[in-house]
């Protein structure tokens, strides 16, 4: 039986971003499926809807190929696609994006892309992530092509934990080469601009800048991006702090 390539993002159906993920998916001789939001859904994070219910509509079907959208969010989409729309298989690979925009640094706490890929890991699926640092939504993804290809061809060729899915993030421009390393863990600076709405209240919009942990490290996703360099940072889905399990050892006890 041919793999199956489950595809999901988070800017919603119909972004040239999830349109070119599906397009070299399907170029690698598999089966693909996408689930993906109806209307943008970005930083949502792992998120899902629990007060309404969702509703999946087939918006393309041909053999080795179908497309439904889904009313909520990316993680609902995962969910949804692996325990009711794949008739029973299992997929080989979930891939999510490309998004448009870098998830990058701490940024992926909040993205919709990264929480569909931990959602597949949380059910045991291999995921990848893949971002270009691009919000347009007429973004150029050609260059992108050949990446893709090049790590999901690797994820297939060699297989990784259970517990870890890729973040792939993609650089505008000349692509000078790909590394392996870790997330920033900066955080965003002023992050909402007060203004005021027609009734003459106060209201916030979402902004801010983005300051980096420690500019002298060399070995972070957001380095590398501003480089000219792919950046690939497995993620985990242990967020145990295991280093710090024995300075609260003075707790345990029985009662």
């Amino acid at each position: 039986m041919r793999p199956l390539f489950l595809i999901c993002n988070d800017d919603g159906y119909g972004w040239r971003g999830l349109e070119t993920l599906a397009a070299v998916a399907r170029e690698c001789d598999a089966d693909v499926v996408v689930v993906a939001p109806d209307r943008h859904q970005s930083a949502k994070a792992s998120a899902i809807t629990i007060a309404v219910p969702l509703r999946a509509e087939v918006v393309h079907d041909e053999p080795g190929y179908k497309v439904i959208t889904v009313n909520g969010t990316p993680a609902d989409c995962v969910k949804l696609a692996l325990d009711q729309l794949l008739d029973g298989r299992v997929p080989t690979l979930l891939l999510t994006g490309i998004n448009h925009g870098y998830n990058n640094g701490i940024n992926t706490h909040y993205s919709g892309t990264i929480g569909a890929a931990m959602e597949g890991t949380a059910h045991h699926v291999p995921a990848i992530a893949f971002s270009l640092g691009d919000h347009d939504p007429n973004a150029d993804m050609e260059a992108c092509k050949p990446w893709l290809r090049l790590v999901i061809e690797h994820a297939l060729a060699h297989p990784f934990a259970p517990d870890v899915c890729l973040n792939v993030n993609i650089p505008c421009g000349e692509i000078k080469g790909l590394r392996v390393t870790k997330a920033d863990t900066g955080r965003w600076m002023g992050e909402f601009k007060p203004s005021v709405d027609g009734y003459g209240r106060t209201v916030y919009w979402v902004t801010g800048d983005y300051q980096v942990a420690d500019p002298t490290d060399t070995d972070t996703d957001i380095y590398w991006n501003n480089n000219g360099y792919i950046s690939i940072v497995p993620c985990q889905l242990d967020r145990t702090a295991h280093s710090y399990r024995a300075a609260l050892d003075a707790l345990n006890r029985d009662f």
